[in-house]
């Protein structure tokens, strides 16, 4: 029988568009930490599909086609969304991003929900976040933040 999804995929998957998806699949495994999988040349610069693995997990690529509706974030007025990766040392992981010159937006820090993160955008202004989750948060304690955050914000 047949496995679904196929064998290496999680059932959720983010399948990004990039004007320049080759350079793409370089920075985000030099920076990122991905390791380029199957890629479908259809030359002239242009990929079909493009497949990064990190661990257990896949994204998606291609170069963005108008014709389907796809395009870059920096065809965009606005930023619809962002990908969020768990890594096993999150400190590692921005020290490596930084040295590899992608773009931080948000340094690293200890977040009230138990995580410790970044954000970063790639350079066709994707946004991702690498996280580290660091200690587990009751609902109470999640409620207090959040009714801090709103009191703060009222300010």
């Amino acid at each position: 029988m047949v496995q679904n999804p196929p064998e290496g995929n999680q059932r959720v998957i983010p399948y990004l568009a990039y004007a320049d998806a080759p350079a793409a699949v370089e920075f985000l495994c030099r920076a990122y930490g991905f390791e380029a999988g199957v890629q479908m040349d259809m030359g002239d610069g242009v990929l079909g599909h493009a497949e990064l693995h990190l661990d257990d997990n896949v994204v998606f690529l291609a170069t963005a086609f108008d014709e389907i509706g796809l395009a870059s974030p920096q065809n965009l007025s606005a930023v619809h969304g962002q990908v969020m990766v768990y890594v096993d040392d999150v400190d590692d992981h921005y020290a490596k991003a930084k040295a590899a010159g992608a773009e931080i937006t948000e340094e690293i820090a200890d977040q009230f929900y138990g995580d410790r993160s970044y954000r970063t955008v790639d350079p066709e202004g994707h946004q991702w976040v690498f996280t580290q989750h660091m200690r587990d948060v009751s609902p109470e304690e999640l409620e207090a933040a959040a009714a801090a955050m709103a009191e703060g914000a009222g300010e």
